[in-house]
Formats: structure tokens, C-alpha cells, sequence
């Protein structure tokens, strides 16, 4: 017999908006429809029911990392997440040799083929030597499509999406086979001008990977990739909502020129997040992290941003209780938008009959206290 949950009295929220007193029903894996009164359920007044997170761009957690092309390390930080509510997310790698990047590659493959990931995000080593950030300058090359290829080869037919700059030589080639591949190509870690953006966005690109981090500010007389990405339709723009990558007053403005339908919260999360301060490794880069900011500890690029501590249910959080979100379009950046952009979202993303039974409770204070992937308790609420 098919195991069914009930989950009854909380605020549900829908991708047709909030639902008072709601119900959500589980059978098996799945989300189905309402079933009748006296079938036994949890009661959840007072808290809130929302889609399972959707990480689109994450390298790691609970001191592990995507980069170390160990399934058990990988695991680690898979589980590190789903404790915080990311139910999907796709496995972001970091700049290294082409060779090292394709066994990495091999290993997330195995791993979304298993169903633990949803995916492989190449970040770097395509991407500007004068926006590198925490990625080795060194290792840096231009996007030959030939060794873009190499790579997507590597994830055997798991990459989801790669970033690059696109006004290197063999930029805006690259983008276009990967659109042709069905992978998404985002702007991101570029120098490139506002002109060269729009080039990219039509050749293809549909993503700006972290906007206003690793790219040249916005400027009156020079808008460069900032303007472009926000202002094009066809783009969906990643945010990192920790309070160190974007003040509130630019993610707001975000919001504001791109519309909740365009935005993904990202964590950009490398090995530390859900972990204590200390000394971490991203990719082949040291990284300390103090008081919950991770930077390169040495090198040319000593200082620098280096990813983030984020986990999504902090973020969700912050961008109701600080940045003042309505809890809907938290949900759809947080959930709804990523699934769509990686072609998911008839299976995640919204609590819709069907779908799989993936969701996170939340107090009425915002703060995380159950999580349910795929019609099973990875944090069991401790209310009835």
C-alpha cells in the first residue's frame, strides 16, 4: 500500500498565491490531490508549506566540495543542503586544468545519474582574467569550442550549465553550441561591455551568473553586462541574498527592473557553508572564512569573495524579514524560476498535483523545521 501524508492547517503557498489553512497531500512521491476530510493528518497551523528549494549554483557544504572529485565528499555536501531545504541543486565546479575538470565532471554525472544531483554548472575555467574572483588566474583560458566540448563530453549528457565571458575569442561560438547541446550558457565572471552582452543574449545565453559580483559596475556612461542582463527578458539572473555579495538596496533594484519571474537566489555556496569559521579549500584555492565570510586566503587574488557560507533556507528568510519580499516571489526565486531555467519544472518547483513531494515547513518566524524530498522526512516537523 502506497504510504500518504497529509499536511494540514499551514499557509501553502501555490504558484497561484498563498493558500489560508491549506492542505497538502503526499502519496508515495508524489503530490496528488486533495483526499477526504477523515484521512489522519499533521496539523501545521501557524506554518508555512513551500516548493523544496532549487540551487541552480552551489560547489559545496558541510565541509565538502563538488571539486574534489570524491562521490563520498560529493554526497557530504548534498546532504548538507537538502538539511537546509535545497531538495535539487546542480553541482557548480571551479576553475582548474581541463583534465581535472573532466574526471570531476565524470563523478557528478554518476551522481545526478543516481538522482542525488540534477545536474553539472562548469564555472570557469572559461571566463576573464580581469574578473576572475576566486578562481586561479592561471588556469584561466578562452573558450575554444573545442575545449568547451571536452567538457560537456565529460558530464555524458548531465551538464546543465556553463558559465562564461563571452567577449573572449570563441565566446559567443561556444554560447551558441551549447544552446544547440540544450545547455545553458550564463554570462558571468566578464569584463565584457554592455554591446558584447546583448550579443551573447542573442546568441543564446539565458542566465547572469551571481549579477554585480565578478563583472564591471554599472556606470552612467557605461553600463556594461549589469544594464544588459537586467533589462533583456529572456534573461533570468542570479542573486546572492547573504547580505555580503549585494546590499539590499541592489537586490531590491533587481527586482524591480527584472520582475520576480527573473530572478534565482543562488547560494554560490563552497565547502564552509553550514560549518564554522576556519580554514576551507575551493577548487585548488585556500580559503579562510570569518565571521561567515569566505575570502582567498593567499595569492594574487588574497581578499577576494570566494563563493559564500549561504544555505537557501537563510536566504529565503533574509529576503522576507530583511528585504521586505513578499513570501511569493521569495518562493518563485527561490524554487519556481530555477526549475523552469533547467528545464525541471514539470517535476519540481510548485506544489502542484503530480510533482514530486518535495517541501519545506517553516515556523512563523521564517525559521526552517521540516523538509520532505520526494515523500520522505529529511527533517520531520515536531508537531502533529
Amino acid at each position: 500500500m502506497v504510504e500518504r501524508t497529509v499536511l494540514d492547517g499551514a499557509r501553502v503557498v501555490l504558484p497561484a498565491g498563498v493558500v489560508e489553512h491549506g492542505r497538502v497531500t503526499v502519496e508515495g512521491t508524489r503530490v496528488v490531490a486533495d483526499v477526504p476530510e477523515e484521512t489522519p493528518a499533521w496539523d501545521l497551523t501557524g506554518h508555512w508549506i513551500v516548493p523544496g528549494f532549487v540551487d541552480m549554483h552551489v560547489h559545496g557544504g558541510g565541509g565538502a566540495s563538488f571539486s574534489s572529485g570524491d562521490p563520498e565528499e560529493a554526497l557530504t555536501a548534498v546532504r548538507a543542503h537538502r538539511a537546509h531545504g535545497t531538495t535539487t541543486m546542480v553541482a557548480s565546479t571551479v576553475t582548474g586544468d581541463l583534465d581535472d575538470l573532466a574526471r570531476q565532471a565524470a563523478v557528478l554525472a554518476e551522481l545526478t545519474q543516481q538522482g542525488d544531483l540534477a545536474g553539472v554548472h562548469f564555472e570557469g575555467p572559461f571566463i576573464s582574467p580581469h574578473r576572475c574572483g576566486a578562481h586561479q588566474p592561471e588556469l584561466l583560458r578562452d573558450p575554444d569550442p573545442a575545449d568547451v566540448r571536452k567538457l560537456v563530453d565529460a558530464a555524458h549528457g548531465t551538464a546543465r550549465m556553463m558559465t562564461l565571458a563571452p567577449e573572449l575569442p570563441g565566446g559567443l561560438e561556444s554560447i551558441r553550441m551549447l544552446v544547440d547541446l540544450g545547455i545553458v550558457a550564463a554570462v558571468g565572471h566578464t569584463d565584457s561591455s554592455y554591446e558584447a552582452t546583448l550579443d551573447a543574449v542573442d546568441a543564446g545565453a539565458t542566465v547572469a551568473t551571481h549579477l554585480f559580483n565578478a563583472m564591471p559596475a554599472l556606470q552612467h556612461r557605461s553600463p556594461g553586462p549589469i544594464a544588459a542582463l537586467l533589462e533583456d527578458q529572456r534573461v533570468t539572473v542570479e542573486l546572492i541574498n547573504d547580505g555580503t555579495h549585494l546590499h539590499p538596496a541592489v537586490l531590491e533594484l533587481a527586482f524591480a527592473r527584472a520582475g520576480a519571474g527573473r530572478v534565482a537566489f543562488v547560494t554560490d555556496a563552497m565547502s564552509a557553508a553550514g560549518m564554522s569559521d576556519g580554514m576551507y579549500a575551493l577548487g585548488p584555492m585556500r580559503v579562510e572564512v570569518k565571521d561567515a565570510v569566505a575570502r582567498i586566503a593567499d595569492g594574487p587574488t588574497a581578499g577576494s569573495i570566494a563563493g559564500s557560507t549561504l544555505t537557501l533556507d537563510t536566504a529565503f528568510r533574509r529576503a522576507v524579514t530583511v528585504d521586505g519580499l513578499p513570501v511569493e516571489h521569495a518562493v518563485r526565486a527561490l524554487s519556481e524560476n530555477p526549475a523552469r531555467l533547467l528545464g525541471m519544472a514539470d517535476r519540481v518547483g510548485s506544489l502542484e498535483p503530480g510533482k514530486d513531494a518535495d517541501l519545506v515547513v517553516l515556523d512563523s518566524a521564517y525559521e526552517l523545521v521540516g523538509v520532505m524530498r520526494k515523500g520522505t522526512w529529511l527533517v520531520r516537523p515536531e508537531v502533529r
